[in-house]
């Protein structure tokens, strides 16, 4: 439970990184990638004797380079969201992944989603449309956009391991942190990067990042799925939370309600899977 809670509070901090900065979007998608990747490797290197040739090798498997997209699209859109639009609508949206992970297995893998889920869903997105309505003709529609687009390639990720059980997900998470690196180094300003930058983009990438995967996973093995996706939701409360008591960054009233309902529906859905059996959850960003 303190594994799964302490990489729980390391992707809470996301948005406390994203309002540190002052650096512009390109760079900061550049070089937080790169610290990801960096610290990523450390763990895969030294932790449960490292990532087999075979696991490697595996990254060049269709599924392996299909997680490889999804992740390095879900990288970039997480960080530009975080830019254009307020924290709490890219946690609250980004909280509907499991609902769109049971749709793309239900299209993808003719997976039977239960009646719960399906209520659990449509509840959701009833909060994700009133946040996204609220946003039109605001400014912030950009950013809403990119965290749906970051949701859905998310969902993506936690389906292509059930299509392809054998195809694991460290490895095409390295390679998509560097990919990134390649992707928008050429776009960023190295130059603006003063020492106050540096710490704090090293600091998103190795605790936001790679900690929290490697907590995650280790806390994982060691308690029911259901009783850790349940500790999982305190992420959509703490990280608009942070955001406001530290920059006094305010959510406005549509994404309040909107953000109420689904973090309702993500809590009944998960409580509900708690009293009846274990669940499987995959969460990283």
């Amino acid at each position: 439970m303190m594994l799964v809670f302490g990489a729980t509070l390391a992707w809470s901090a996301s948005g406390v990184y994203s309002r540190l900065l002052t650096i512009d979007v390109w760079t900061a998608i550049a070089w937080r990638s790169l610290f990801g990747g960096l610290f990523l490797i450390i763990p895969c290197l030294f932790l449960e004797g490292g990532i087999s040739r075979r696991q490697w090798r595996s990254v060049f498997h269709p599924s392996g380079l299909a997680m490889i997209a999804c992740q390095t699209i879900c990288q970039i859109c997480f960080i530009g969201s975080l830019y254009t639009t307020t924290v709490a609508n890219v946690a609250l949206i980004y909280a509907t992944a499991p609902f769109m992970a049971a749709l793309l297995g239900y299209v993808l893998l003719k997976e039977k989603v239960g009646r719960r889920t399906l209520v659990a869903g449509a509840v959701s997105l009833l909060g994700v449309v009133v946040i996204v309505a609220s946003s039109i003709g605001g400014g912030t529609g950009l950013g809403d956009l990119l965290a749906l687009i970051m949701t859905l390639c998310f969902a993506l990720i936690i389906t292509i391991p059930r299509m392809s059980p054998g195809v694991p997900s460290l490895p095409p998470t390295i390679v998509s942190a560097f990919l990134t690196l390649l992707l928008f180094a050429p776009f960023s300003s190295v130059g603006s990067i003063d020492l106050y930058n540096w710490i704090v983009l090293a600091a998103f990438g190795a605790t936001n990042f790679a900690l929290a995967l490697v907590l995650f996973l280790a806390g994982v093995k060691r308690m029911p799925s259901a009783e850790a996706a349940l500790i999982g939701t305190i992420e959509i409360v703490l990280t608009p939370l942070w955001v406001w008591m530290i920059f006094a960054e305010r959510p406005p009233l549509a994404t309040c309600l909107g953000g109420a309902v689904i973090f309702a529906a993500v809590v009944w859905h998960t409580a509900s899977n708690l009293r009846s059996g274990p669940i499987k959850r995959l969460a990283f960003s």
